[in-house]
């Protein structure tokens, strides 16, 4: 495994959850549980967060622990479910977590992006 900086993981992590956010900007839940094109489009963005996360868990937990308000091991658990359990996504939890959780992981990724 290749180790990456901790600014690189937390970069990674806004851009995708930026992007996740953008894809959906203007849908409405329906439309968004139609398009088959954007669903999987976020649910890779929400792989990579994930992945990311699992990252600075393992190899910076030093910072992970510092910034406990961060759902590190909930993005892993994300992660691990739809990449794992792939058929079986339930899109409805897709859906609320790029509307309700990623503009809070945003939020707490810009306050803690100067102490990476």
């Amino acid at each position: 495994m290749t180790k990456h900086s901790l600014r690189n993981y937390i970069e990674h992590m806004q851009e995708a959850a930026t992007e996740a956010r953008e894809f959906t900007k203007g849908l409405t839940k329906d439309q968004f549980l139609e398009n088959n094109c954007v669903q999987r489009a976020v649910v890779m963005d929400l792989i990579i967060i994930g992945e990311a996360a699992t990252n600075i868990m393992d190899c910076y937990p030093e910072f992970a622990d510092a910034h406990s308000e961060v759902p590190w091991h909930k993005m892993r658990g994300i992660r691990n479910r739809v990449t794992h359990g792939y058929f079986e996504i339930d899109l409805n939890v897709i859906w609320e977590t790029v509307q309700l959780a990623l503009p809070e992981l945003l939020r707490q990724l810009s306050d803690i992006q100067d102490a990476a």
